[in-house]
């Protein structure tokens, strides 16, 4: 049989634990092979475990999500892409039960993605497909033969439907498009660098903690365990002299009961099993046992190398070597762990080198940013902003912000509506956060919007969708300055009050094309969790000569209204909106200090601080009507939301003295 040479190799998954094991190999037994990994640092995933390729010349690491087309269509091009070993997946059991849905996204959906952009480009000559020997369901305890690779597929859990899903794409791209695939399956891995919630880490890192083992079930449960290094040899192997169209079983018929495994530990560890092991609650559903045949492997000429007491001891000796490589795993040890998983929920390495872990969202569990030794402050992640809307009034302050803080940033030079050049900002940039501070107000004010409605829509809906679309594939938080001129006064939030519309409540106000855009973009990205949206009202600073300024607004008009508004003094604001960045903050906020003020009441404060001769006429709504084009906002927010999570943001009235008149004080 001739032996397959790739020349550019793209991994994905690869600083996940079984896929970072394979790469470094490549890396370190091939330098004529270029190692393309890409991977968008989800939970389980660690830059650290691919340390050993990183100064390679022949190794190149990218971040990014496999359901994003564009990027992978991107990287196949760009890279010369032979070659795909597809790692990428949600694999942990127990989660699949819980977030069902995230794993079809991943595993079929992204698997589903790759194969699209294999079939478009036309160049990949071998797509090896990493699935499990989950998808055969469980084996009957007393089977002698193990399943083989034309075993009926039974899955028996959400995560090896999914994976017998992907499998199924798989397959059919092979025969209806001819795209060279091959699929392995395997048996449970074991080795250094594996996230602590499988078993043997988990049971190893409690060991080392003192703690008891939890053992699902009565701990009868049949499993095949195979070392990582030998793994990755039996993925060289596949490379080079597997078929197209095979699927191959990675496998062994050492098998071994999970309470087995705990004694082992426990003997290691010089622990009394009888009183260090401790039966939780069963699984939903645990299949017994899973026993596969791997005589088509072995017939390339692979064998399994390490015997389990090895590889065991190994494994125990790297662990107590390396007890911080995964910061805080608190919510990894629990018997039945429900990690996070969303894009940018990350372990990875900062630019000092140092490991941090954050995760954000309701109703799960959250991993703990860890605490640096001899410190009892988080480490901090190395960041990197990219924000839209250079020529814009907020985009041009937070550049300012992030130059005072130190905070490395750059302006994005792709348009909102343009995909493919938002893809490359980020490609470029590599940040660590979004900012979108681009969108259209109107010029000068938003009557512009009543007569350029399709800019108005490209720009505030179609834009904003893109760019948060853009960055969900890229696993970043998008922080979205938006509006709260979409409510007014009403029977249930009368004017006077002090009843505020609340983040959850629905956008009442219609009067301007400009609100309408924004209600309708801000409902839309609800279905974004990687949107962090801020409600800006009647923006305020300290530069009183910016005509953008409300402040410097009202007081070049010769008649104002003078209803009490809720409003936004930027430069309180504006660095509590980084803080919510590092904090990964998502959801809707309103983004104005608490409290209200009125036209009169500002410009009162204007003639006392700046100009004692200063005077103003006031008219009515009616009147105001007669002289713009579309009505505008008059209402009260509720901000307690934010007075929770930042307790020192001032009310209205004594941040405008703080921020913007005292500093202007010319009187």
């Amino acid at each position: 049989m001739a032996s397959y040479k790739p020349k550019n190799i793209l991994i994905t998954g690869a600083a996940g634990f079984i896929a970072s094991h394979v790469a470094n190999r490549l890396v370190r037994n091939y330098p004529e092979y270029k190692i393309v990994v890409l991977d968008k640092l989800d939970y389980c995933s660690n830059t650290k475990n691919l340390l050993p390729s990183k100064l390679s010349p022949n190794f190149k690491f990218v971040k990014g999500d496999i359901e994003s087309a564009d990027l992978v269509n991107y990287l196949l091009i760009t890279e010369s892409i032979d070659t795909i070993m597809h790692f990428a997946a949600q694999t942990h059991v127990d989660n699949s039960f819980g977030n069902s849905f995230e794993f079809t996204k991943n595993n079929i959906y992204g698997t589903h993605v790759l194969l699209e952009a294999c079939k478009v480009t036309g160049q990949i000559r071998r797509f090896i497909h990493v699935s499990t020997d989950e998808v055969y369901g469980e084996t009957d305890e007393d089977a002698v033969v193990g399943n083989h690779e034309a075993s009926q597929l039974l899955p028996t859990n959400p995560y090896s439907a999914t994976k017998a899903g992907a499998e199924m794409l798989v397959m059919a791209y092979g025969r209806s498009y001819g795209l060279p695939v091959i699929t392995t399956r395997g048996n449970n891995v074991y080795g250094p660098n594996q996230f602590p919630e499988k078993l043997i880490p988990k049971f190893i890192l409690l060991a080392m903690r003192g703690k008891t083992l939890p053992i699902h079930g009565d701990g009868s449960n049949v499993r095949s365990y195979l070392y990582c290094e030998d793994v990755a040899e039996a993925f060289e192997v596949i490379l080079h002299k597997g078929e197209v169209g095979r699927v191959y079983n990675i496998g062994t018929k050492k098998e071994r009961r999970v309470i087995d495994v705990a004694r082992d530990i426990c003997k290691l560890f010089s622990m009394d099993p009888e009183t260090s092991i401790e039966f939780v609650e069963n699984r939903p559903f645990n299949d017994q046992r899973y026993f596969l045949d791997d005589q088509r492997l072995k017939n390339l000429g692979w064998s399994e190398r390490t015997v389990w007491e090895d590889g065991l001891k190994k494994t125990i000796e790297w662990y107590t070597q390396n007890p911080d490589w995964w910061g805080d795993v608190t919510g990894a040890l629990l018997p039945h762990p429900r990690m996070l998983m969303m894009p940018g929920s990350t372990h990875f390495d900062s630019e000092d080198g140092k490991e941090t872990s954050y995760v954000s969202g309701p109703n799960q569990t959250r991993m703990v940013v860890p605490t640096p030794k001899g410190g009892s402050s988080p480490q901090k992640q190395s960041l990197k902003f990219l924000i839209y809307g250079r020529t814009g009034w907020i985009g041009g302050l937070l550049g300012q912000l992030c130059e005072k803080q130190g905070i490395a940033f750059e302006y994005g030079k792709g348009r909102l509506e343009d995909r493919s050049s938002l893809n490359a900002d980020i490609q470029n940039i590599k940040p660590t956060h979004v900012f979108n501070a681009a969108g259209v107000t109107g010029r000068p004010n938003v009557d512009w919007c009543e007569s350029h409605k399709t800019e108005t829509i490209r720009a505030n809906v179609a834009g904003t969708l893109t760019l948060a679309d853009v960055c969900r594939d890229h696993g970043l938080l998008m922080m979205n300055f938006a509006t709260g001129c979409i409510f007014e006064y009403d029977a249930a939030h009368p004017q006077g009050s002090g009843i505020g519309f609340k983040e959850e409540d629905k956008p009442n106000f219609i009067g301007s094309f400009y609100s309408k855009t924004k209600a309708m973009v801000e409902e839309l990205l609800k279905e974004y969790d990687n949107v962090c949206t801020l409600r800006v009202r009647m923006p305020i600073s300290s530069d009183l000569n910016n005509p953008r300024n409300f402040i410097t607004k009202i007081s070049r008009y010769n008649k104002v209204v003078n209803i009490p508004n809720s409003m936004t003094v930027l430069d309180e604001l504006l660095p509590i909106s980084i803080e919510m960045a590092k904090k990964n903050l998502r959801g809707i906020w309103n983004f104005t200090n608490p409290g209200v003020v009125s036209h009169n009441e500002i410009l009162e404060m204007y003639k006392t601080y700046i100009d004692p001769k200063f005077k103003w006429e006031n008219f009515t709504l009616e009147e105001q009507a007669k002289v713009i084009v579309a009505p505008r906002s008059n209402n009260e927010m509720d901000a307690s939301k934010l007075k929770k999570e930042f307790p020192e943001l001032l009310s209205i009235k004594e941040s405008l003295i703080k921020y913007a008149f005292e500093p202007n004080r010319r009187t």
